[in-house]
């Protein structure tokens, strides 16, 4: 029997054939999570923490050769300079041996309308090391200033203690969450502090030092601009290196090298070379200082109380 192809279309054409009901589920995508990125110091960077090493032993030396040279009772800004300079010896030694260093994780989460939210993880290195540094060496720097300017013993622990506040807060900042206001919060709290040290060397200690006389007031306002000027471009740098990420490690490690240099080292020679040219900055320390304990003073081991 021969079928007709046409015919039978014809007859299936009356019956309901079975559709998909249709539905208002969309499929669910699969997702795949990524790889977490890694910014981490390559070898520019390693490079640069050795230079700088280098260059803080070298100032360490010379800045102690030049103490030498000058009374005991005079020695206060050598003492306090070198001790600036040894200490950044000592933290840029330990970065660039990979001790101070710390994996500070970041999650970033992603919301899409149509498909899963997505997870971005950034593992960065933080260098804590520097804190450390900082934490010890400002507040240094701005007795060497608080010095130079002649500001009594309460701006000066005012300065020091906002300074402190500073830097302990830009450490909390740098381990800060994302999407909490860990972060930027630590981060204005330490510029908040910033303000108040500026405040204090801008109004209290020019107004010192210009009451010392004109080349001392010049000298301080010279050096207080340069520092304060340097001091600025940290949070600068901090912004958008630990805070952003918008650049790399090496590029963090290569710009607060460069700023460590100029607010150490440079500002130290600056410092001392000049002060030695103005007597009215001196600093004379007699007593335990120079002298050490006197007979009178001395303590006694051993001494039998009827003797």
């Amino acid at each position: 029997m021969i079928i007709d192809p046409v015919q039978i279309l014809k007859t299936s054409a009356h019956h309901i054939l079975p559709t998909a009901v249709p539905t208002h589920v969309a499929p669910v995508p699969s997702v795949l999570p990524d790889r977490a990125e890694l910014q981490f110091a390559d070898d520019s960077g390693k490079r640069t923490l050795w230079v700088v090493f280098v260059l803080m032993v070298i100032a360490s030396a010379g800045f102690s050769a030049m103490a030498w040279r000058v009374p005991v009772a005079k020695r206060l800004y050598h003492v306090i300079t070198t001790f600036i300079v040894i200490t950044a010896s000592i933290s840029y030694f330990a970065m660039a041996t990979g001790h101070g260093v710390s994996v500070h994780t970041t999650t970033i989460r992603s919301q899409h309308e149509h498909v899963p939210d997505t997870f971005h993880t950034i593992k960065r290195q933080v260098y804590w090391a520097r804190y450390v540094d900082w934490a010890l060496t400002t507040p240094l720097l701005l007795l060497d200033l608080s010095l130079l300017a002649g500001l009594n013993g309460a701006h000066i622990t005012m300065a020091i203690f906002a300074d402190i506040i500073m830097i302990l807060t830009g450490l909390f900042a740098a381990f800060g969450s994302e999407g909490t206001p860990q972060k930027w919060g630590w981060y204005t709290i330490a510029c908040i502090a910033y303000l108040v040290v500026v405040w204090h060397l801008a109004v209290n200690g020019r107004a010192q030092a210009q009451a010392k006389g004109n080349k001392v007031g010049s000298f301080f306002l010279a050096i207080a601009g340069f520092t304060v000027i340097i001091w600025t471009a940290y949070p600068i740098v901090w912004g958008i290196a630990d805070g952003s990420r918008k650049i790399s490690v090496d590029a963090e490690i290569i710009a607060y090298a460069v700023l460590d240099v100029l607010a150490k080292p440079i500002f130290g020679l600056w410092l001392l070379v000049t002060h030695a040219k103005i007597p009215e900055t001196n600093v004379d320390l007699g007593g335990f200082w120079s002298s050490g304990l006197s007979g009178e003073g001395s303590l006694r081991l051993g001494d039998d109380d009827g003797a």
